[in-house]
């Protein structure tokens, strides 16, 4: 019985490659009393992985919380694993307005003592009393009133790509953080103000909501679906939208377009831009926002600290980690002395640029391919890249890809190669192979034959 994956994320990418199937992005949550939540999650995951569902999931006695990706074809099987249980019957499932095939590459549900950290003592009031909902149209109506004041409860670098006109945005990293500074910032509001909540898929909101009516706020709202599904009711019902810029998500998309407004910088030259990253040094990883032209000349890198250390042998670089904090507590969401233009907490709603037209991502042309191997070693001044075939053969002639978070995709024709030092025109598993490439390499980078 299978409960944990098995296969690497660059495996998985590449059958979902192979397969050329579409598959749907989509989040949703359940507040609910779950009395074995060990037994609930391994049960899920078992359904799931039957049904290729890839994914992050959170499951407590309180409830669940998951995003997931899910293939087209199996979105209704998919549903009915949900409906099996009578609390998640009926349930809201936000969709994303784009989709990436690869916007997940693994399956994890993970047991947890909430399913948002909320920080909050939940027997210290009543979580059911929550505010009202509101759909779009509603939600936008409301907005109209100045009576209104609207909160955004995500964190800073979520709401410096894309919020709600005039919505307060507090300079937070966490959400546990921005309830208490909220309470205190609209205790003078409580009797008479519309305190109208939002977050990306209206789960901070139905904890919130409550917190706040238990605080003695008198009138608190909720946009229903969070901006997820907000972006998807305006499209359907032609209404303006009042969210301007991306959504920010919590997959490998990192945001979605909700309007073509860029309302943030780029983090180190200040042009228009909203496209986050995380740092390339894995002993950084922060998440800031870098243009294109920053990407290349910083090589994905927040700093030129950080870009001296990754061009260092890997045994250095963890030389250089070895006794810091590991795991998720590594990565720092987005502020650092050397961001030159970070914005946080009071945010403009001055669009700064629009965004290029670009295909629907559903409509993208594949290119189906199969991993050989990865890089080793780039000798710079000839222009030769060394890397080490793990699967399947190489021949002279086939059409290859160099795949890499900064090297991004890039194809050539194998005109000519050398085996283990000696000019030959095939090699299998196990030879490592050089040959000339017009571009850097880099070790993170991994090379694919394309089979169509």
């Amino acid at each position: 019985m299978q409960l944990y994956n098995t296969l690497s994320a660059e495996e998985r990418a590449q059958l979902i490659d192979e397969a050329g199937k579409q598959r749907l992005t989509l989040s949703f949550y359940a507040y609910a009393k779950i009395e074995d939540p060990k037994k609930f999650r391994d049960d899920l995951f078992i359904e799931w992985n039957k049904l290729d569902a890839l994914g992050r999931t959170y499951v407590a006695k309180e409830g669940i919380n998951a995003q997931m990706s899910v293939p087209a074809e199996n979105f209704e099987a998919f549903r009915e694993t949900l409906e099996a249980y009578d609390f998640m019957r009926g349930i809201r499932l936000n969709v994303a307005v784009e989709h990436d095939d690869h916007s997940f590459l693994k399956l994890t549900v993970k047991v947890r003592d909430k399913i948002v950290a909320d920080g909050l003592n939940d027997e210290t009031f009543d979580v059911t009393n929550i505010g009202v909902h509101l759909k779009a149209k509603e939600f936008n109506q409301i907005l109209e009133d100045p009576n209104t004041i609207v909160v955004d409860f995500r964190n800073h670098y979520e709401s410096e790509i894309g919020h709600f006109k005039g919505a307060i945005t507090p300079d937070v990293e966490t959400f546990r953080e921005s309830l208490p500074i909220i309470n205190e910032q609209l205790k003078d509001f409580k009797e008479d103000k519309n305190l109208v909540m939002y977050c990306t898929g209206g789960i901070r909101c139905e904890k919130a909501s409550a917190y706040f009516k238990h605080q003695g706020f008198k009138n608190v709202f909720q946009l229903e679906g969070g901006i997820i599904n907000y972006a998807k009711q305006i499209k359907e019902e032609g209404l303006e939208s009042k969210f301007i810029g991306k959504n920010f998500v919590f997959d490998h998309r990192l945001g979605e377009r909700i309007t073509d407004d860029i309302v943030s910088q780029c983090h180190q030259c200040g042009k228009p831009c909203d496209n986050h990253t995380n740092c390339l040094n894995d002993g950084c990883h922060l998440l800031f926002i870098q243009c294109d032209e920053c990407k290349e000349a910083m090589e994905n890198c927040c700093s030129t600290e950080c870009l001296e250390i990754t061009h260092l042998p890997l045994a250095e670089q963890v030389k250089l980690r070895r006794g810091k904090q590991v795991g998720n507590k590594v990565f720092r969401k987005g502020k650092s002395e050397n961001l030159k233009f970070k914005h946080s907490g009071e945010l403009s709603d001055k669009p700064l640029a629009v965004a290029e037209k670009t295909k629907d991502i559903r409509q993208k042309i594949k290119v189906k391919k199969v991993l050989l191997g990865k890089a080793e070693h780039y000798y710079v001044k000839a222009q030769v890249g060394l890397f080490v075939i793990e699967n399947q053969e190489l021949n002279v002639g086939d059409r290859i890809l160099i795949s890499g978070p900064t090297t991004g995709n890039q194809e050539m024709v194998l005109e000519k190669m050398f085996v283990n030092g000696t000019e030959n025109s095939s090699a299998k598993v196990g030879d490592k192979i050089t040959f000339e490439v017009p571009f850097r390499v880099r070790l993170s980078d991994k090379l694919f034959k394309i089979i169509s």
